[in-house]
């Protein structure tokens, strides 16, 4: 903090609250650091985004079993743009199959299916930022 001529650093997200400060010679005060469960009402802003793309479609894709995203990130549906996707709509996946990949602080993760089925949809584009717990895809 001292090289960068910081005071002050916070960082806030939904179930974490994290806030720095460095003592400048002023009277030292105490800092507290919490951990906030997340309101009620936070899962819900999550689904909105989702829910006017496909509104009709997604209720009836609530019957099923989804692959959903293990971290924050971008989605990518093959491991290059020059190659296939590795999985499309009719592929049967079993638990170690691996369905895309996420991209996270410019590390590429491979995501497994973890359970074994068909692919019934594929609900997100490729390139698309994704959020932790977001369904990716509903197998059948």
């Amino acid at each position: 903090m001292k090289k960068s001529d910081l005071s002050e650093f916070g960082v806030e997200e939904e179930n974490f609250k994290l806030k720095i400060k460095r003592d400048t010679g002023k009277e030292a005060q105490p800092q507290i650091v919490s951990y906030a469960p997340a309101p009620p009402s936070a899962p819900e802003p999550q689904a909105a985004p989702a829910a006017p793309a496909a509104s009709a479609p997604q209720a009836e894709s609530d019957l099923g079993v989804y692959i959903t995203s293990p971290m924050v990130g971008t989605f990518y549906a093959s491991s290059s743009p020059e190659n296939p996707a590795y999985v499309k709509v009719g592929d049967t996946v079993s638990g170690d199959s691996i369905v895309c990949i996420i991209e996270a602080m410019k590390i590429m993760n491979e995501i497994q299916a973890e359970q074994s089925g068909d692919i019934a949809e594929i609900l997100v584009e490729n390139g698309q930022p994704v959020e932790y717990g977001q369904r990716l895809f509903r197998l059948s």
